[in-house]
């Protein structure tokens, strides 16, 4: 099967490299075009039990600027890696569920996304790992970085 688009989901970390070189290296090979996504998680998920109501004002603030810094980096990384900004998105939520749901909107061939196995119940996979691939409506392709 020849993939034609193919959804890009790093974490912008270090590792994203690693990603997104074997994310090139398979889209050049089935003359695919390339999207990227990264995930912020809203911050009452992640300071889920405590109560951040208080901080709502604040808290949206923060939220946004997350959200413009991870827009920023995922430009320069789409840059390095030649995929144009208009392809380059910042989801708000759950990583797992937004990967699979920007997958379907795009009608995405195959994701492309990192694990390095290290999280509890995902050790094997990687959690957010373990949740595209439950549920996907395409093929994943998974990238083991150090």
């Amino acid at each position: 099967m020849a993939y034609k688009k193919i959804l890009v989901a790093i974490d912008l970390t270090d590792e994203a490299d690693e990603v997104l070189k074997q994310a090139q290296e398979t889209g050049t090979q089935n003359g695919a075009e390339l999207s990227l996504l990264t995930v912020v998680k809203p911050i009452n998920q992640v300071y889920a039990g405590f109560d951040v109501a208080a901080l709502s004002a604040d808290a949206a603030m923060i939220e946004q600027d997350a959200v413009r810094q991870a827009n920023e980096k995922l430009v320069a990384y789409g840059k390095k890696y030649g995929i144009p900004a208009a392809r380059c998105q910042v989801g708000r939520g759950s990583p797992a569920y937004e990967i699979r749901q920007t997958a379907a909107d795009m009608k995405a061939d195959l994701i492309v996304i990192g694990t390095h196995g290290r999280h509890g119940l995902g050790l094997l996979l990687g959690s957010t790992a373990n949740g595209v691939l439950h549920g996907a409506p395409c093929d994943v392709l998974t990238v083991r970085v150090s």
